[in-house]
């Protein structure tokens, strides 16, 4: 792991998102609340919470931290048939919460996707990263803004 020791401890936030597409049919059951599991956003939001809190057992030098918050958002696109979750990690600490945040969204879509997946098996977990960092030595980072 990266000696973080020597670093300020100071509020850390991370926002990620990612969508999951899929058929029509499958959009209205999570949108109508009729999955055969049950709720899918509720659980979901529980599920990304979770992942949040477990990355450092996921990912491999990851420090474990102590979360003060997360947040999780769901977006419905009927247009799409595309569910799209948004969450924001913060923590007081010396290092960022960035991957904490990435992997709330990835467990959040793939739970989802077990949740869906016996009348959906062709769901696309698509378009997942980091929307926004801030505190710590590098300061603020917004996605995009470096590519104006």
């Amino acid at each position: 792991m990266v000696d973080v020791g020597a670093k300020s401890e100071t509020t850390r936030v991370a926002r990620a998102q990612g969508h999951i597409r899929m058929a029509p049919a499958t959009f209205a059951l999570i949108a109508g609340g009729s999955a055969k599991k049950g709720d899918v956003l509720g659980v979901a939001r529980i599920a990304a919470i979770q992942g949040s809190k477990r990355t450092s057992e996921l990912i491999p030098l990851c420090h474990p931290l102590a979360l003060t918050r997360v947040a999780v958002e769901f977006t419905l696109d009927a247009e799409r048939h595309r569910v799209s979750i948004e969450v924001t990690a913060e923590t007081v600490g010396r290092t960022g919460v960035e991957m904490e945040a990435l992997t709330a969204v990835s467990v959040g879509l793939l739970t989802i996707y077990d949740m869906c997946k016996a009348a959906d098996r062709g769901m696309i977990i698509e378009e997942i990263r980091l929307l926004e960092k801030a505190g710590g030595k590098s300061g603020h980072w917004l996605a995009d803004a470096d590519r104006k």
